[in-house]
């Protein structure tokens, strides 16, 4: 079990809870923000470029293939939770820059 609050060991994946904000200057984690890690994109949220960006940038950070990074709720919205598989929690916690 994580200490962190947005991630969650279920098997063979982790869940992870995060707060998109789009159209930012760069794309980069920016912190904690209400239980969820807060993702910064630098794209729009139209034709699901934004969701693009943060499976490319989670799976360029994580140095996995983005296959392996899945949307499971939050398709439209801001709030969205990811599950990622191939890595363990302590390696998704250092590939985060967290633990």
């Amino acid at each position: 079990m994580s200490a962190l609050p947005f991630l969650e060991n279920r098997g063979d994946e982790i869940l992870m809870d995060v707060l998109v904000v789009v159209r930012a200057s760069r794309t980069r984690i920016a912190g904690v923000h209400d239980e969820r890690l807060k993702i910064q994109v630098a794209a729009p949220p139209v034709d699901g470029a934004a969701n693009k960006e943060l499976i490319r940038f989670l799976g360029r950070t994580l140095r996995i293939s983005r296959s392996a990074i899945r949307l499971v709720s939050g398709d439209s919205g801001r709030r969205k939770r990811l599950a990622i598989s191939g890595l363990s929690l302590h390696g998704l916690e250092q590939g985060l820059g967290l633990s």
